[in-house]
């Protein structure tokens, strides 16, 4: 067994002792009821868990004991979510220590994620139902980018199905260029990874109702059938046409995809 192996089993034996999650039923600060743990990360586990003043679900989110030197990264993301003014995105509370841990409230995101309604319930997306869903995504998304946060983790298992609208959450590689200087000299690049991933986001919906006619798989340039100005914006976002600079030439062109595609439904 190599070095590399023996430490990691080393370092997984021990997190396996140190990060035991919070039973049924134990109270938080007097006022937080955990019912249940929804979740793990590499540095955060999150619990849902009852509001005993309010009656509401809410969102505890812990930070792993085995992870205490990342107290700052912990610190950070409480930091830049108490920043959020959005009603699709999640708010927190408070935060506080307990028992030697440290943990915050935040908005429980009641609903399936996108990722299991895509591939456990199978829903689909038309064109224009996907650039109308893609059309909330980047309004949140230009709103954090107007803050100059980046959420750089924008993947359909972190957005939440409410009311048929999207729901952003998980924050923990969020990046805030105001408060932390040393990210200033990236904003470009941490842009373009959103629009990046936001691109990502939309072939995924297209593809929802495509139906594979060949065993070989092909571009999606040459597999799906898009009007010209979605598969423009698409290339823009993926990086195979000149990038967008900014939110307002992607909202430009996403209304000229949409205004396309209403022309093709209603003929």
């Amino acid at each position: 067994m190599s070095a590399i192996s023996i430490f990691r089993l080393i370092r997984k034996t021990y997190q396996h002792f140190v990060d035991r999650p919070f039973k049924h039923g134990v109270i938080l600060n007097e006022r937080y009821r955990i019912l249940q743990l929804i979740g793990t990360g590499s540095y955060g586990m999150a619990y849902l868990c009852k509001d005993l003043e309010t009656m509401e679900h809410k969102v505890v989110k812990q930070l792993r004991p085995s992870k205490r030197k990342e107290i700052d990264l912990f610190k950070k993301e409480i930091n830049l979510l108490s920043k959020l003014n959005h009603p699709s995105m999640p708010r927190v509370y408070e935060s506080f220590s307990c028992d030697d841990q440290f943990l915050y409230i935040m908005d429980y995101g009641e609903g399936d994620n996108l990722e299991r309604q895509i591939f456990s319930r199978k829903r689909t997306f038309s064109e224009q139902e996907s650039l109308l869903f893609f059309s909330h995504l980047l309004e949140m998304v230009n709103s954090l980018h107007r803050q100059e946060i980046y959420h750089l983790d924008l993947r359909i298992p972190n957005i939440l199905l409410k009311e048929k609208k999207p729901f952003l959450i998980d924050f923990g590689l969020a990046m805030d260029a105001v408060s932390d200087p040393k990210e200033q000299e990236s904003h470009t690049e941490m842009r373009q990874q959103d629009y990046f991933d936001l691109g990502d986001i939309l072939l995924f919906l297209l593809y929802t109702t495509y139906t594979k006619p060949r065993k070989k798989a092909l571009p999606w340039t040459e597999e799906l059938s898009l009007a010209d100005e979605t598969a423009h914006m698409l290339k823009r976002l993926l990086g195979l046409l000149h990038p967008y600079s900014n939110g307002e030439e992607i909202h430009t062109d996403l209304l000229a995809a949409i205004n396309a595609t209403k022309t093709v439904t209603e003929n």
